[in-house]
């Protein structure tokens, strides 16, 4: 397994202080599943009366896990629920043993939490292809189980990590009705990250009371602008899994997608969307991608991510090279509809390219100082119509190389 060294220059400067979500509870541990000396097994553990939705991979040789976490998560129960989580071992690609691999786990946690299995949903991040080694889970369930504490959310975030640099956590709070509800999440992600509904694996709790419907509703809309918008190396992963729980320990009603609840969610689903490009593996920049005045809000962000995800513009951006051609390149091969002659591109409030040609004013150096920031902006306008997309990205180092040539050895 590749040997992370060093933290991301991007991380955040310290783990937020997450609060506490009445109805929820956490424990890590270190089960051997892979990794040694470091926290692998999470379990995590909700009241009676918690509402549970999620988000997967649409990845056509998803995990196990994520296969089970499907066919279980539209079911509605009064009684509590629980999460597993093990790091280093994906469950990705190991057929019949995948299953009863993740059924093994899925139905001792169910006995040793006195919960229906329906209510157990189980995830599994790491390399694929090889047998979960589940009984080093069962084994660990007791001492979990005896672990629990609402204190522990940030031992989570670092037992949930495979090659992240940092661990990952994000909150708010927001007043309704006068009350202050609560919203804490954490996250993992590194490489393989270009997801097709989440990011690798996600989960976020708050005390707020909210219905199956509404929780589903909202999270999915809310993944489609945050998780569903960044990219570090265009790779879907066959394990990505968002899963949120709304305890309603404080007694707020949410009776609607819409409004400060919706508000406060969108801003930590956000947060740890953009910790996870800025620990994209090797990454030293951090990368916004805006295109305007597309065809379509659907073109404008098939053109994002043209450029966020073309190896040629990373590699640029990771030698700090303003070479902006390779931008009209990326938008060329896109698919979606462009006009070269209506073009405009900036990097920053700087005006690179318009009408079809570099700009007048332009001039390289001004390009180059802006390639030397640690957080780069890119603005491209197509001239077409009204639509509008934001992609996030980062760029591509030997460091990348380095990680994924030795992941599994």
């Amino acid at each position: 397994m590749a040997k992370i060294t060093s933290v991301s220059p991007l991380a955040p400067a310290s783990f937020p202080d997450l609060p506490v979500i009445e109805g929820a509870a956490f424990a890590s541990i270190e089960a051997g599943v892979r990794y040694q000396g470091r926290k692998d097994v999470t379990l995590m553990a909700l009241a009676p009366g918690s509402t549970v939705a999620g988000v997967f991979t649409r990845s056509s040789t998803r995990a196990a896990p994520v296969l089970d976490c499907q066919a279980k998560i539209g079911g509605d129960s009064d009684a509590g629920a629980a999460i597993i989580v093990n790091a280093g071992n994906a469950n990705a690609f190991t057929g019949k043993n995948g299953i009863e691999a993740t059924r093994a786990v899925t139905s001792a946690v169910a006995k040793c939490l006195n919960l229906p299995e329906s209510r157990v949903f189980s995830s599994s991040t790491g390399v694929i292809g090889e047998p979960l080694k589940h009984e080093r889970i069962t084994a660990k369930l007791d001492e979990l189980k005896a672990a629990l504490s609402p204190n522990a959310l940030k031992d989570a975030a670092e037992g949930i990590r495979t090659t992240d640099t940092f661990a990952k956590g994000a909150t708010a709070t927001v007043e309704i009705n006068g009350k202050p509800v609560k919203i804490a999440g954490i996250a993992k992600g590194s490489g393989m990250i270009a997801p097709d509904m989440a990011t690798m694996l996600v989960y976020i709790f708050t005390d707020a009371k909210v219905t199956r419907p509404v929780l589903q509703q909202v999270l999915s809309e809310l993944t489609d602008l945050t998780f569903n918008n960044i990219t570090v190396d265009s790779d879907t992963s066959t394990s990505d899994t968002l899963l949120m729980a709304a305890t309603g320990t404080s007694g707020v009603e949410v009776t609607d997608t819409v409004g400060p609840f919706r508000d406060a969610l969108y801003g930590v689903m956000l947060d740890l969307a953009h910790q996870v490009v800025k620990d994209g593996e090797g990454a030293t920049k951090f990368v916004e991608i805006n295109v305007t005045g597309a065809a379509n809000h659907a073109d404008a962000r098939t053109h994002a991510l043209a450029i966020a995800n073309s190896p040629l513009v990373k590699t640029a951006i990771a030698g700090e090279d303003p070479n902006w051609g390779r931008i009209v390149m990326a938008i060329g091969k896109s698919g979606a509809a462009a006009d070269r002659d209506l073009l405009s591109i900036r990097f920053g409030d700087v005006v690179v390219a318009e009408n079809g040609w570099v700009s007048p004013s332009y001039k390289e150096e001004q390009g180059a100082a802006l390639m030397k920031e640690q957080e780069i902006v890119i603005g491209v306008d197509l001239g077409l119509g009204d639509g509008a997309s934001t992609v996030w990205t980062c760029d591509l180092t030997h460091g990348y190389i380095s990680i994924n040539a030795d992941y599994r050895s």
